[in-house]
């Protein structure tokens, strides 16, 4: 797939898939920058890695997003350079909007949107001096479809795709390419660490989760997907990407369909 020797950095590389896509970039001749906040488990996916030697371990807090450019000026030089960017750190929501507190949307914007934000702006000139790179952000299949219990996050993801589609458009005279991944239900700790209406954690997994496809699956199409430098691309079972079509072109249709969700 063409990753041999790419380095790659990925954030949120602590479990799901972060970690999926960490390994399999290792297996595939990469050299890997793993972030994420919890720096204990970065390095246990170090050591079971198949080649220790191919990762780099940069602890990062997205929230910090005033901060980042500090972050870029140490990620660099821990392999000389970077290729590509996967802005994969975020956190979701299982909570109704009348029962959200503001400090919770706001927490949820400062990870998926400010810190993804701000961490690609503090890379985006580097890109832009050597006339090459790549980033790939992952929303989700609620940045295309607003469903119950996810108002600030599908919002954040939405903000994504805004984002990103219109620096697509500013850097393409550059040689930057520019993914957007969205994933379905896949089998991580989302909903595990999904905020509810005051802040908490939720604590259980979704059954929707639980039944989702595999990390390392998901890895695998994701990576084929940023090999063939993509544009978008819908990952999930086959009821999450027929709704994406059935959203675009019959929206009414999907409309009442969410309203049956079960909320309660």
């Amino acid at each position: 797939m063409n990753f041999k020797n790419k380095i790659v950095w990925v954030t949120g590389a602590s479990s799901g898939i972060g970690k999926a896509l960490s390994m399999a970039l290792v297996k595939q001749g990469a050299k890997v920058i793993i972030s994420a906040r919890n720096i204990e488990k970065l390095e246990a996916i170090k050591r079971v890695s198949t080649n220790p030697n191919k990762i780099k371990i940069l602890k990062l807090d997205l929230d910090d997003y005033l901060n980042l450019d500090k972050i870029v000026g140490k990620a660099i030089p821990l392999f000389g350079e970077i290729d590509i960017l996967i802005n994969n750190g975020g956190i979701s929501q299982r909570s109704l909007a009348i029962d959200t507190g503001i400090e919770v949307d706001t927490r949820i914007f400062k990870t998926n949107y400010f810190g993804t934000v701000a961490l690609t702006k503090a890379i985006l000139p580097y890109f832009s001096a050597r006339k090459k790179g790549h980033f790939v952000v992952v929303t989700s299949v609620v940045g295309k479809i607003g469903t119950p219990l996810r108002s600030s996050y599908a919002a954040s993801k939405h903000a994504l795709h805004g984002f990103f589609d219109s620096l697509r458009a500013e850097v393409y005279k550059n040689n930057i390419q520019v993914t957007l991944v969205c994933p379905g239900f896949v089998n991580t700790n989302i909903s595990i660490n999904a905020l509810i209406g005051d802040g908490s954690k939720q604590n259980t997994l979704d059954k929707a989760t639980a039944n989702g496809l595999s990390p390392d699956y998901f890895a695998k199409r994701m990576l084929r997907a940023i090999a063939k430098k993509k544009q978008e691309v819908v990952i999930g079972g086959k009821l999450e990407v027929l709704a994406v079509y059935i959203k675009r072109f019959f929206p009414r249709i999907i409309a009442k369909m969410i309203r049956k969700i079960e909320v309660t």
